[in-house]
């Protein structure tokens, strides 16, 4: 089975990265490419800051799901309000759902209770790819989630098996236990990892993919490396100063990516750097660079 494969076959797939490495791009890449090949995918997009709609074109989601593409949709979630959806699903008396809503007990639970917001994404992603999504997209094959930094990637992965060891009974327990056993199963969940050839991308990822082993025993389905200076051409005149300056940043990638295979060995696609603005054809021209290579890892 090749990798593309392999990534088909999942039901969630977690991008995560250092910030500033392009993470959101790849994330909508991989969204594409998926849907290209006839998977229904959404794309799950959890930064405030809400810029997924930008590359591909759309409307901002405001929380809906947005079409982009044949197969491909997009949503920004906000993750109290999963919470709160919740609450009205188990309580379903208006009046109830009301004062537990409007509760400073609740705020302050939802607001502080360590893991909770995590799972409750997690918690959607199951739920939709179970076939309880919403009527505008019932059961979608796949969702890609663009996630939150490196820093930050491991704490969410490790929430909901948190959340289900501090509480252990009613609907919030169950539904942590549930999740906790969808993000281990290898053929359901993988991680993508998204990094640089530069040193702090490649030192943070490497820390990753070493965290993944010890505390989750598993490991990236692929590491990519984006924004790659190409190698120069025979015709690049040397004494030209931007062609030295190109030759010194290929220069850093190569000793990065030495130092990134030196603890992976594993599947690792390699995006070049491109002139082109962020959109719809970067993220297209990224799919297409992915496909070729995910092919033949």
């Amino acid at each position: 089975m090749n990798l593309l494969t392999r990534l088909e076959r999942l039901q969630l797939v977690i991008v995560t990265g250092k910030g500033g490495v392009g993470k959101s791009v790849v994330s909508a890449a991989l969204g594409r490419l998926l849907a290209t090949r006839g998977r229904t995918v959404l794309l799950f997009e959890v930064d405030p800051r809400e810029n997924l709609h930008q590359l591909l074109d759309t409307q901002p989601s405001g929380g809906q799901i947005v079409k982009a593409i044949p197969n491909l949709y997009l949503q920004h979630i906000e993750p109290r309000e999963l919470i709160d959806d919740l609450i009205r699903e188990k309580l379903k008396v208006k009046l109830l759902v009301n004062k537990v809503l409007s509760s400073p007990v609740h705020r302050h639970f939802t607001e502080g209770a360590p893991g909770l917001k995590e799972t409750a994404v997690f918690g959607r992603a199951l739920r939709m790819v179970d076939g309880y999504g919403p009527r505008e997209l019932r059961r979608p094959d796949a969702i890609v989630l663009d996630a939150p930094a490196t820093g930050h990637g491991v704490s969410w992965l490790a929430a909901p098996q948190l959340v289900s060891d501090v509480i252990r009974s009613g609907p919030i327990g169950y539904m942590a236990e549930l999740i906790s056993a969808f993000l281990a199963d290898p053929e359901r969940t993988g991680v993508v990892v998204t990094t640089t050839a530069e040193e702090m991308p490649v030192e943070e990822s490497k820390d990753l993919i070493g965290t993944l082993r010890r505390r989750f025993d598993r490991q990236p389905e692929v590491v990519i490396v984006n924004a790659l200076y190409p190698e120069l051409g025979a015709d690049d005149d040397p004494a030209d100063a931007a062609v030295r300056l190109w030759r010194d940043r290929r220069s850093i990638n190569e000793i990065q990516l030495d130092r990134l295979v030196e603890s992976w060995a594993g599947p690792l696609a390699e995006v070049p750097l491109m002139p082109i603005d962020p959109g719809p054809a970067l993220v297209g021209a990224i799919a297409r660079e992915l496909a070729d290579q995910l092919r033949s890892a």
